[in-house]
């Protein structure tokens, strides 16, 4: 059977696969570039997230350590937990620590608090009932990032990573420039 010249290239058009390929990869490409930047996107806020934890544990462990602090020492405690968020800006970081006293009545009061970009806190904090033993002191370190992703910010817009951690003081509760935690 014979087919009519202008028949026999269209067949021979549907059966040819060069370009295909091309195709392919032109109708992938988006998606797979998109699913790459996202991962890289997730795991630098992961990345972010991982270390504000940490300086919250370093800001409450530092202060927990001692039995008396200066203005030099909170700085340098300050400084110190600070410097762990590094490669990330330190500027858009909040850090806050307080020591919260516990009276027998379970009355809970902020005897001092300091704080680098944030809040102080002040009053009658509320604890999670499992650390309203009476009698007690606690340190509590607060930490806040403000997390701008470096593509997907259109999306999510700034986010803010934040963490707190209670310790209790090692020697004694800490003072602060003079003022006494008890």
């Amino acid at each position: 059977m014979s087919f009519p010249i202008s028949f026999r290239k269209f067949i021979r058009f549907g059966r040819d696969r060069r370009g295909v390929s091309a195709v392919e990869f032109a109708l992938i490409a988006p998606l797979m570039i998109a699913l790459y930047l996202g991962c890289v996107e997730i795991s630098d806020g992961v990345a972010v997230d991982r270390k504000v934890s940490l300086t919250a544990a370093a800001l409450a462990n530092l202060s927990a350590q001692t039995s008396s602090i200066s203005s030099t020492g909170m700085t340098n405690i300050l400084d110190a937990s600070s410097a762990i968020i590094a490669p990330y800006s330190a500027n858009k970081l909040k850090i806050t620590v307080s020591c919260i006293k516990i009276d027998a009545s379970k009355n809970v009061s902020v005897k001092w608090s300091v704080t680098r970009n944030g809040t102080t806190l002040s009053g009658s904090p509320t604890l999670p009932s499992a650390l309203q033993v009476a009698n007690t002191q606690l340190i509590l370190a607060q930490v806040s990032y403000d997390y701008t992703p470096v593509v997907g910010y259109t999306i999510t817009g700034t986010l803010t990573l934040s963490d707190k951690m209670y310790m209790a003081p090692r020697i004694s509760a800490p003072s602060y420039n003079g003022t006494a935690c008890t």
